[in-house]
């Protein structure tokens, strides 16, 4: 025993355990500044470093599409990535260790929300210049970020309620169509609806409005699948949930006033980068609140043995139904940006595939956690923007993946973490201290 103990307070040695010396210490603050400078240099001096390294122009993606497109150009590829990414991100964050803990500190003293908007401002910033340099970029983007959304929200049913609920797409049609509805009727001058009956100037400061309609069309909808549900126990909800997906999506192929099966176009331009990222901080602050709070732990103590929640005065259908309608009311607020950012929308984009997209992301990910939800959002999107070359072959990879995950992290890659963002932010010398 107390060789085994000498062994585990041996220094370790190794490239694995060199590197976590030489970064250790860096906090998140300094992190997301070596990122923002990073993207800088990609911003003003990318075309050279592209042009010198033989590749026709600055990687889209990381260079996963020109790889898989263009398999001689790899080395340019690492290259650049290295150049512009690697090197400046371990450079800037190492040369900025101690000013960077300072900053967190003294940020650590003040209110937490002071200290979130500057970390939100340094990501932001480099969203901002990555995605200035390619349209396609800020499309990625912005899907990526309502993929968040979405999974964040199936996983208050999925993982805190432990139900398993399939008609995420079916809320989230509801919220795009009740959505555009109100946009185009109200502030665009449409095909369907006529001109419009308010000032278009007006039509994006009310576009908040219209993505909270959405979601509570969407939530009304749930409601319509709870109280049914909620009586019964085991299965049956993952069946009726199903069943109001297809019935939604019928629903909407036969309503020729939006459109039918030709589905709504000219949806106004108001999804711009900030709105959706801005939305997507609220969704992620608001969902991590509500699973932190009172409800959220009679949600886990009604998924944990509904029975013994009863018995401890939890009232488990009304909780259940408010969990039910909450994630259904944010799954239409990010269809309503969805619809606003491709501009179109039809009832074949909320059928079974974006169903197995969406439990994809929060099972990849992991239950009961919203650091996995935004891990599994981000992770999925990428990798299948990134393998989108290989078209239908994308669809074997990506399941086999998931196999595998299943197979040796059954709960996902982070399931059952707490996200704290008052702990990310501290410095990180303290931290280590409190350890």
């Amino acid at each position: 025993m107390e060789e085994q103990n000498e062994k585990d307070q041996r220094p370790k040695k190794g490239f694995k355990a060199w590197l976590q010396k030489l970064f250790a210490g860096i906090p998140l603050i300094g992190w997301l500044f070596s990122v923002f400078g990073a993207v800088l240099i990609e911003y003003f001096l990318g075309d050279l470093i592209s042009y010198y390294l033989g590749l026709p122009k600055i990687p889209v993606l990381f260079g996963f599409l020109t790889v898989l497109k263009k398999p001689l150009l790899i080395p340019g590829i690492i290259g650049y990535l290295i150049l512009v990414y690697g090197l400046p991100i371990l450079l800037i964050a190492k040369s900025l260790r101690k000013p960077a803990n300072k900053l967190a500190a003294f940020l650590d003293k003040g209110p937490v929300s002071i200290g979130a908007i500057i970390h939100l401002g340094f990501f932001y910033g480099a969203m901002h210049f990555w995605t200035d340099l390619s349209d396609y970029r800020l499309l990625v983007l912005k899907l990526t970020m309502i993929a968040i959304m979405l999974t964040l929200s199936i996983n208050v049913i999925n993982g805190y309620m432990g139900e398993f609920s399939c008609s995420h797409p079916g809320f989230m049609a509801l919220g795009a169509y009740g959505a555009s509805t109100i946009t185009l009727l109200l502030f665009a001058n449409d095909k369907l609806f006529g001109d419009a009956l308010l000032p278009v100037a007006l039509g994006f400061y009310f576009f908040p409005l219209a993505l909270i309609g959405g979601g509570l069309i969407a939530a009304l909808g749930a409601l319509v699948i709870a109280i049914p549900s909620f009586r019964t126990r085991g299965d049956y909800l993952a069946i009726i949930s199903l069943a109001f997906l297809f019935i939604v999506k019928s629903l909407i192929e036969n309503l020729e006033f939006i459109g039918g099966p030709r589905g709504m176009s000219s949806q106004p331009n108001y999804a711009n980068l900030p709105m959706v990222f801005t939305v997507m901080v609220l969704c992620i602050w608001i969902i991590n609140n509500f699973v932190r709070s009172t409800m959220g732990k009679a949600l886990n103590a009604v998924r944990d043995n509904e029975l013994a929640a009863e018995v401890m005065t939890v009232n488990t259908r009304k909780t259940k139904i408010i969990a039910f309608m909450f994630a259904a009311f944010w799954a239409g607020v990010a269809g309503g940006l969805f619809a606003h950012v491709l501009r179109y929308v039809n009832p074949g984009s909320f059928g079974i595939q974006r169903l197995a997209e969406i439990l994809a992301m929060v099972y990849f990910g992991g239950l009961n956690s919203v650091t996995g939800s935004i891990v599994g959002a981000v992770s999925i999107s990428i990798l299948s923007e990134a393998l989108r070359p290989l078209e239908i072959y994308k669809w074997i990879i990506i399941p086999l993946l998931l196999i595998l995950v299943m197979l040796f992290r059954p709960t996902g890659l982070i399931a059952f973490t707490e996200f704290n963002p008052k702990e990310l932010m501290k410095p990180k010398k303290k931290r280590i201290e409190e350890q």
